[in-house]
């Protein structure tokens, strides 16, 4: 299947509004043991992902029959420990130790150390202009979440949630290119399961286990189907076709859309801070837009076609 940049530009941006938008369904389970109903959420949306890679082989661009190496299943365990079930820890624990705001600032700065971790790893120069763009992105979000109140540990986990949300996007840029989003998500999903229950049981949470409730139980539904699912596709796939660099400013979408759900379930405006800090961000992620399309022109950050190869004209797998 092949796409736009406009396309994929467009699918990332959905992927970020429905994480964003879906902050408000997640606070309906807060009262459910948190890591095993995060087990559940992705023990239900990898057998979505599965069905579909068995059903339609070679979705997305994936590969019409195949599965994982050796290599690609221990990138995706890691994919599944830091950007998964290390993500969704370190985020519980942080808000054991530190205000909400304080955590979303942190993880907020997640197009930044893209930006730069990126083009590292490819062992290239960071582009300065894409950098900038990212940094205008972490000066919104943080003005939108305010300046929080942490302790030392708080610091640390939401230290920690903001390696497992950069680690999420560059170690499925790894294995996309042979993959495809169906099979990284659904195996991503998959190994994030038995790496969740361990926890949940260091956690003590099989002590106080219990059924969800109705209202429970639809949530974690909307969050296997559209949080998981639906959303991951989405990156993913946009993902594959622009690269990490140039997705970087994206992820930015993601507390914007959050404040934008806020403001209309609750029927009034945000606050001026926080009004400002989504037209800070919103300039940031347009003006790296404008700098990833004007280094693709010039050749600066090729896109990674199949099987690891260059892409050689603008339209990519």
């Amino acid at each position: 299947m092949q796409i736009s940049n406009l396309v994929a530009v467009l699918l990332c941006v959905g992927g970020m509004v429905l994480v964003g938008s879906s902050v408000s369904i997640s606070q309906l389970v807060l009262d459910f043991p948190h890591l095993t109903g995060q087990a559940a959420r992705y023990a239900l949306a990898a057998v979505v992902l599965l069905a579909l890679a068995h059903r339609f082989p070679g979705l997305l661009g994936g590969p019409a029959a195949g599965r994982p190496t050796r290599r690609e299943l221990a990138v995706l365990t890691a994919l599944a420990a830091t950007g998964m079930a290390g993500f969704n820890a370190c985020v519980l624990l942080a808000l054991s130790h530190a205000d909400a705001a304080m955590v979303g600032t942190f993880i907020g700065a997640a197009p930044l150390g893209l930006a730069l971790l990126g083009p590292l790893v490819r062992r290239r120069r960071p582009a300065v202009r894409l950098l900038a763009a990212a940094a205008i992105v972490v000066a919104g979000t943080a003005l939108v979440h305010g300046s929080g109140r942490a302790d030392a540990v708080g610091v640390l986990a939401a230290l920690g949630a903001f390696g497992g949300e950069v680690a999420f996007s560059l170690l499925a840029a790894a294995v996309l290119p042979r993959l495809g989003p169906v099979l990284v998500s659904a195996y991503g999903c998959a190994l994030a399961v038995p790496l969740l229950l361990l926890a949940a049981l260091a956690a003590g949470e099989f002590a106080r286990l219990r059924l969800p409730t109705a209202t429970e139980a639809a949530a974690l539904g909307y969050l296997a189907a559209f949080m998981t699912v639906a959303a991951f596709l989405c990156w993913f796939t946009g993902l594959r076709r622009l690269g990490v660099e140039r997705t970087a400013p994206l992820v930015g979408v993601m507390p914007i859309a959050t404040l934008l759900t806020a403001a209309v379930q609750a029927g009034r405006p945000p606050a001026a801070g926080q009004a400002a800090g989504v037209l800070i961000a919103a300039l940031g992620i347009a003006l790296g837009l404008r700098a990833g399309r004007d280094g693709h022109r010039t050749g600066a950050d090729p896109t990674p076609g199949p099987a690891g190869k260059r892409a050689a004209s603008p339209v990519g797998s």
